[in-house]
């Protein structure tokens, strides 16, 4: 039975990365173990079983099996030693959860697919960027850093006083929709969430997890 939990998919997964940025800032050691779901027949047959519809990522603890990173990131924080990335408080609990929602519902979807891929993605893979979806992109991209920097407040950290579960899942979708030129222009109109994000991306969590 393993003992040290194996976090199974690839460094280049937002969601993998959030899994790992909380692994991390609990100080807890673990393996991570590659899965490549976009090979040709599918996710393998091993990761299916682990997870049914071939996501990452997953996670291997004890022989405990868990996927979704909201699950895997609520466990970590619950079951190891370490600072709590939870708030106690009803309130500060609500925010973190809603933060993690709009991160879910709204800027993946409008972030990372509909300016990201199309952007830097379609020209690593020597294509041509559909200008036209990053436009028709750019206004709901603008209401989810307008909403995050709502709920960020006057607080350092999304959910507060000290970095939580929201600044962990948020991370790694800022990090890649700030790669191209139009995440860097609008976020410098926002100077509260400018600053949150220059103290994040210089964690040691965030610099040791960047994927190649």
């Amino acid at each position: 039975m393993l003992t040290e939990p194996v976090l199974f998919g690839a460094a280049y997964s937002v969601y993998v990365r959030a899994a790992r940025l909380t692994l991390a800032e609990k100080g807890v050691a673990y393996r991570l173990a590659p899965v490549d779901v976009f090979a040709p027949g599918g996710p393998p047959a091993e990761h299916l079983a682990r997870h049914p519809f071939g996501k990452i990522p997953a996670l291997e603890h004890r022989g405990f099996r868990l996927y979704e990173a909201g699950a895997i990131t609520r466990y970590v924080d619950e079951a190891f030693e370490g600072p709590a990335l939870q708030p106690a408080s009803p309130q500060g609990r609500a925010r973190m959860n809603q933060a993690i929602s709009v991160a879910d519902s709204y800027a993946y979807p409008i972030w990372i697919w509909g300016i990201y891929v199309e952007r830097i993605g379609a020209l690593r893979r020597g294509g041509v960027p559909n200008e036209a979806r990053i436009a028709q992109a750019l206004p709901r991209a603008e209401t989810c850093l307008a909403a995050f920097e709502a709920i960020l407040g006057e607080g350092p950290w999304l959910a507060g006083a000290a970095l939580t579960l929201a600044d962990l899942h948020a991370g790694p979708m800022f990090d890649l929709f700030l790669q191209t030129p139009e995440g860097v222009e609008m976020i410098g109109r926002h100077d509260r969430l400018t600053l949150w994000w220059e103290r994040m991306r210089i964690r040691p969590s965030m610099t040791d997890t960047a994927p190649a």
